[in-house]
């Protein structure tokens, strides 16, 4: 019994369309695992490839599955995940299967979660699709260029994305790097909303902030010049997501009164200095280490619409936390 070895030595493409592509390949076959083009046969191969496309990449995502048994509100829960930097591809895939098994999603709650870049396509492909799939941040720029490290909005919409996460306390102080201010982030979600995508923007206090009693002015002082950039259709896609630094993976909590407090004070900053409507109809997510333990207290609160859950995202508490909503 002789072995075969066969090598590809050229790729020449013959036509190329949408879906498929005419390539021909030439092969050397030869009994050597080192052959020479001497002392092979040479055959060249038509074949047609299907190609992956933005389209092809969603087509087989698992269907999810809605529950009845939730109450109406005045707003749709919203409920983020963020998965920060975490996770190699094959760990993430495990916790995407978990997330596909953890039953239905409650009908009155809306639910995207915000992987590494390296992962949305893998998430847009195996992940149950009624859950939305978003990113941690984008760019400021509004177009292709030279951005080095940069992700474009309008990238992330081409891809699939439907919501991003833009001003994170994490992104705003920095970690080895210039922290990004105020009107960066207003700029970021106006460039993002522009592109087509949804924005969980996301504002909150340092512990020495919390206990000088400036809560509120720092929260002021981070949606100011995001009223001044947005117009009024726009904040019908932004979500306020309120996150007290103090509180993000440290394990400590706002209590629910405390939480609430803070929520309905930035309800009535939006009235006082964007509209009633616009006030009435934002949802504002909590996000200082909501988990399923503690999920349901801090969402029965009349202006606590959803949370922005980091930790807790990564395991099957998320959905604890997704069914914690009023029933």
């Amino acid at each position: 019994f002789t072995s075969l070895h066969i090598i590809i030595v050229q790729y020449k493409t013959l036509d190329s369309q949408k879906a498929f592509r005419q390539v021909e390949v030439l092969v050397i076959i030869s009994t050597s695992r080192s052959p020479s083009l001497n002392k092979a046969e040479t055959i060249k191969i038509p074949l047609t490839v299907k190609m992956a496309s933005k389209g092809s990449l969603q087509a087989n995502r698992p269907k999810g599955s809605s529950s009845e048994n939730s109450v109406g509100g005045p707003r749709r829960y919203l409920i983020g995940g963020n998965w920060k930097c975490n996770g190699l591809y094959d760990q993430n895939v495990e916790r995407i299967k978990v997330f596909n098994d953890a039953g239905p999603i409650p009908s009155n709650v809306d639910v995207v979660l915000c992987v590494p870049y390296i992962h949305i396509p893998m998430a847009l492909s195996m992940l149950r699709d009624d859950i939305e799939v978003g990113a941690q941040d984008c760019g400021n720029n509004t177009k292709d260029g030279a951005f080095t490290g940069q992700v474009g909005a309008h990238q992330l919409k081409d891809i699939g994305c439907t919501w991003v996460i833009i001003g994170h306390s994490e992104r705003r102080e920095g970690f080895g790097m210039a922290g990004e201010p105020e009107a960066l982030c207003a700029e970021k979600c106006k460039v993002a909303l522009d592109k087509g995508l949804k924005v969980m923007f996301a504002i909150g206090e340092k512990k020495e902030e919390r206990e000088a009693g400036t809560t509120m002015q720092v929260c002021a002082k981070q949606l100011e010049p995001l009223a001044k950039v947005l117009d009024a259709k726009d904040w019908d896609q932004v979500a306020i997501a309120y996150e007290p630094v103090w509180a993000i993976g440290t394990g400590l909590t706002a209590t629910p009164e405390m939480a609430q407090e803070t929520h309905a004070d930035i309800r009535n900053w939006i009235k006082e200095h964007v509209s009633p409507d616009v006030a009435s109809a934002i949802r504002i997510q909590y996000g200082g280490s909501m988990k399923g333990a503690n999920a349901k207290d801090l969402l029965q609160q009349p202006d606590i619409d959803g949370g922005l859950i980091g930790g807790a995202s990564l395991q099957a508490d998320f959905f604890n936390v997704i069914n914690g909503v009023p029933k």
